[in-house]
């Protein structure tokens, strides 16, 4: 059998190469291609750049090859944007023609096919989505609805740490308990429902099935079979078990959250208007039958990936960023103490009162972005960019790390400097009001979590930053940064230990 699948192989790859090598002759003479490097029939150019096409490795492309260039990953056309004018071209100005979300093998699994918001392709489906997800989440209204639940969070980690003698001597890893925290942040909107420590067991279900899910579709080892649907064969076994993985998260999900939702809504009244949290909505929207039960289930899967664990990262790297530079971390407390007093807790409203937080927040998103690629885009149709032609069903790349610390852009951009948000570039704001800082994206496809994200982020800084003094542990100047990609996100590598010494009152 493994003989035979090694004979179709050979044959499919020497068919291959024959259909790449006349498809390339042809579109030559009918394109007008960005730049690139020399791809080779079959392969493209997989072989000279690698599966690890992450946001610096795609910027030093972009110094050679110009702020649009063109790889041909097997039969993928990948197309990077790496400039604000090109950005806004494609998030903006052609916003509807690039609006589109490319395939995936592994994300066609996660996602059913498109049957979510964020990985769907831009049309009916997708506006429906989004539609039926923005009055449960997306609104001034939900954050006023569940801030005092996320001050209430915040609060409890505080308190949680005091209680830790290993925080204030040899330090504890924070993402530990950071975790619960934005956990119950989301749990409280989607279903009214909260998780007392970090050890309760369906807790410990979710962050394994979640983590695993982020492993394998973040992961570069699936790139040859997605690139050259030729190889797919030797991907059975990573497809398995990323199919078994998504079943048995959307049982979970279903069985002890959505039913369970359904159930106390009939035994306490549909109508109950007290009773109302996001999937309460949601389930409204599939008894009238705009949605289906999968596409409840993916909506679920959409906000346990990108929102939690997004704005975790998010977190983690301000962390990071303020036990790494203390004098920062001096001047964001000297602002608490003078604006609030010592005896006051930041709260939501606070938030937007303290510049230089706000100005924290904005460069801990554009030192380390979180989705540093964004979401990738992709055209449905023939389109035009920089006077360059775009095949149909191309993957568009916008590089918004490169964006957001192009030297060409900004100011001394390899310093975590939150003073440059008060100074040159005052105006910038994180909803993408300038294209070189776009941590959310714009237009249609950005990131409707923004709304979310960020009083999150300034209330449990602003509220460490109150009542600890954040250190690295004994014997260590700094803690450890270094990156870790996937297909598009960037977390930290070590989760890192911090030393949170209690303030004297």
């Amino acid at each position: 059998m493994d003989l035979l699948l090694l004979e179709k192989t050979l044959l499919g790859l020497f068919a291959a190469v024959v259909v790449a090598i006349v498809i390339s002759k042809l579109r030559g003479k009918r394109f007008k291609l960005p730049p690139g490097p020399i791809p080779v029939p079959v392969f493209g150019n997989w072989l000279q750049v690698g599966d690890d096409l992450n946001h610096r490795n795609l910027a030093s492309m972009a110094k050679k090859f110009g702020d649009v260039f063109l790889l041909r990953m097997g039969q993928r056309n990948l197309v990077v944007v790496s400039s604000p004018e090109l950005a806004k071209e494609v998030l903006h100005t052609q916003g509807v023609e690039f609006g589109s979300r490319t395939r995936n093998v592994v994300f066609d699994i996660f996602t059913g096919k498109g049957q979510d918001m964020v990985f769907t392709v831009y049309g009916e489906h997708w506006r429906k989505m989004r539609r039926i997800m923005t009055v449960p989440f997306f609104t001034n209204k939900v954050v006023q609805q569940y801030r005092y639940g996320w001050e209430a969070e915040a609060a409890a980690v505080v308190e949680d740490v005091k209680k830790n003698p290993d925080a204030a001597k040899n330090g504890i890893v924070l993402r530990n308990r950071l975790q619960l925290m934005m956990y119950n942040n989301l749990y409280r909107i989607m279903f009214d429902r909260r998780f007392e420590t970090e050890n309760d067991p369906l807790l410990l279900k979710l962050k394994a099935l979640n983590g695993e899910r982020s492993r394998l579709a973040q992961s570069f080892d699936y790139n040859y079979g997605d690139f050259i649907p030729i190889l797919r064969p030797f991907l059975r076994g990573y497809l398995k078990i990323c199919k078994e993985v998504k079943e048995t998260r959307l049982k979970l999900f279903k069985d002890y959250f959505v039913d369970e939702r359904k159930k106390l809504a009939s035994t306490k009244g549909a109508n109950n208007e007290g009773l109302k949290c996001a999937i309460d909505h949601i389930l409204e929207a599939q008894q009238k039958g705009e949605i289906n039960e999968d596409n409840v289930l993916y909506i679920v899967e959409n906000i346990n990936v990108a929102a939690i664990e997004t704005t975790l990262w998010s977190i983690e790297w301000g962390v990071a960023a303020l036990v790494n530079h203390p004098e920062i971390q001096k001047k964001l407390r000297h602002e608490l103490d003078t604006v609030l007093g010592r005896d006051k807790q930041i709260t939501e409203p606070d938030t937007y009162n303290l510049p230089y937080l706000q100005a924290v927040i904005k460069e801990t998103l554009r030192y380390k972005m979180a989705i540093p690629l964004l979401v990738p885009h992709m055209n449905l149709h023939d389109a035009k960019l920089a006077g360059y032609d775009i095949p149909a069903e191309s993957k568009i790349l916008v590089n918004a790390w490169w964006l957001a610390n192009n030297p060409d852009n900004w100011s001394n951009p390899d310093e975590f400097r939150p003073e440059r948000f008060l100074e040159e570039d005052a105006k910038v704001e994180a909803n993408g009001n300038d294209f070189r800082f776009l941590p959310f994206g714009v237009g249609r496809r950005s990131c409707p979590g923004i709304i979310i994200a960020l009083p999150i982020l300034g209330i449990i800084l602003g509220r460490l930053v109150q009542n600890f003094e954040l250190s690295p542990p004994p014997g260590q100047s700094k803690v450890d940064t270094s990156e870790k990609g996937g297909q598009f996100s960037l977390q930290i590598l070590k989760h890192s230990t911090i030393v949170l010494k209690p303030r004297s009152v």
